[in-house]
């Protein structure tokens, strides 16, 4: 499948699969939310979770995204950097999960709020990139 194609049906979309790789190579898998952006895609984690393990030993990573029916969908396979973990409400990891959310939920009622959870949850953003798509879409 074309990668631009690929894309451009995950631009309207929100949630997916992701796949990570455990120790033994057998596959793990989380639903997400994401943030588009481009080719690559933003996605807020917890440092203790093993999908952050998973990328930390491995960036390989799959991301599912399912359409409206059962033969509508697509699979991207790419790689996972790590941000750093949010440690203080007004470091740079901090400010890259606001980011993350106003771009995908536009302004949260309490900032401060927001930013002592992301601190508490130890959260850090996902950044998945597509090398290579399948799937299927209507023509």
């Amino acid at each position: 499948m074309d990668l631009t194609r690929a894309l451009e049906f995950t631009a309207s979309r929100h949630t997916a699969l992701l796949t990570t790789l455990r120790a033994d190579g057998r596959p793990q898998q989380s639903v997400v939310f994401y943030v588009p952006d481009g080719d690559r895609f933003l996605i807020s984690v917890t440092e203790t979770r093993a999908k952050t393990r998973n990328l930390r030993r491995d960036p390989r990573s799959t991301l599912f995204i399912a359409g409206d029916g059962p033969f509508e969908w697509v699979a991207l396979d790419g790689t996972t950097a790590l941000s750093d973990v949010a440690r203080t409400s007004d470091d740079a990891a901090t400010d890259a999960l606001v980011d993350y959310y106003r771009r995908g939920n536009g302004e949260h009622p309490d900032w401060d709020e927001y930013r002592a959870s992301m601190v508490a949850d130890q959260r850090l953003i996902a950044t998945f990139t597509a090398s290579s798509a399948t799937g299927m879409l209507p023509d």
